[in-house]
């Protein structure tokens, strides 16, 4: 009982923070605002301060925090799957395969990076990669042969985007797709976040009602489907909801790399080792991280704004050795 109320309480105090930074974006800018005039242009959306405020501030907020909270909830939903503490969501191509459609798009100039045509092609990209998984792996294969044919995907993913680089017929347009695979939140609009919005809603739904199966897998396969568990199905479940999440967030954000990652291993300890515990509170945790990365490359010093992909490699490449050199001194250790 103690227990579970002080994981309740880490939960409260996520959502506290996740709420508390979504403020303080909207403050963050070149342009000083005072809490009471943010809160004031928020509700009532008149004059200068309305327009920075409802228009350029809050899009990129709910943006910030709705990806975040997407790649927390697939990097969870993948590693209980996979029973792998280093499972993430590009391990099945989704990502890549949403910037390959979009770059496709900017590079033969079929439209622009603002376009909204380039989130529908990037979804559309993850969708098509989740269905080539299926057919490539087949409706029975094991989590091995899903994962092999995941990473092979996203290889061809990223061949396919080095091979539009280099055929665009416009250096300059290769620099803005270059640009663009960074990742950014800049001059995003309420459009960009209604048009994400259902599919990571979908996302969330589909990868919430598979908790009990990420539970049961604990045990391993055959022990799940001896508790009813339809292995089959979840795996499909779970890859359908992480490209419809992640497909939605890189087609609208670009290349955002290591939250999936990072995000739960940060709360896993708290709440231990059951993945369906760690759901919400890793959704928080990837929104709390995003919603502060997107803080950070606003108030950084400098003429053009850092991307904010480039945040959270720099983040989470350290977190990613770090992970593996733990493993391994374990690993170490138990074999002496």
């Amino acid at each position: 009982m103690r227990a579970r109320r002080t994981r309740a309480r880490l939960t409260f105090g996520l959502a506290v923070a996740v709420i508390a930074l979504a403020m303080v974006s909207l403050l963050a800018g070149p342009a000083r605002l005072s809490p009471g005039e943010a809160l004031s242009a928020l509700v009532s959306g008149d004059g200068v301060a309305g327009i920075i405020v409802r228009d350029i501030r809050l899009p990129r907020t709910l943006l910030a925090a709705m990806i975040g909270a997407s790649f927390g909830l697939a990097g969870a939903a993948l590693q209980g799957l996979l029973r792998n503490p280093l499972a993430e969501p590009s391990l099945f191509g989704a990502p890549q395969s949403a910037a390959a459609a979009a770059a496709f798009l900017m590079a033969f100039g079929l439209s622009s990076a603002t376009s909204l045509i380039v989130p529908l092609a990037g979804i559309a990209g993850a969708l098509a990669s989740v269905g080539a998984l299926v057919a490539i792996a087949g409706k029975r294969a094991s989590l091995t042969v899903t994962l092999l044919a995941g990473l092979a995907l996203a290889s061809l993913a990223g061949a396919a985007i080095a091979m539009i680089l280099n055929l665009a017929p416009n250096p300059y347009i290769a620099l803005e797709i270059t640009f663009w695979l960074l990742g950014s939140l800049q001059d995003r609009s309420m459009v960009h976040v209604w048009l994400a919005a259902p599919f990571m809603l979908a996302s969330w739904v589909i990868l919430s009602t598979q908790a009990r199966a990420f539970r049961a897998l604990t045990l391993g396969e055959d022990a799940a489907a001896s508790l009813g568990i339809a292995i089959e199905r979840t795996r499909i479940a779970v890859v359908t909801g992480v490209a419809l999440g992640i497909g939605a967030a890189a087609a609208v954000a670009g290349a955002i790399s290591f939250v999936g990652l990072v995000a739960p291993h940060l709360v896993r300890r708290a709440y231990g080792a059951d993945p369906s515990r760690i759901m919400l509170p890793s959704a928080l945790t990837g929104a709390a991280l995003l919603l502060a990365a997107d803080i950070a490359v606003r108030l950084a010093p400098g003429v053009v704004e850092i991307r904010i992909g480039v945040v959270t490699a720099i983040i989470g490449v350290p977190f990613f050795l770090a992970m593996i050199f733990r493993e391994r001194h374990a690993l170490e250790e138990a074999t002496a």
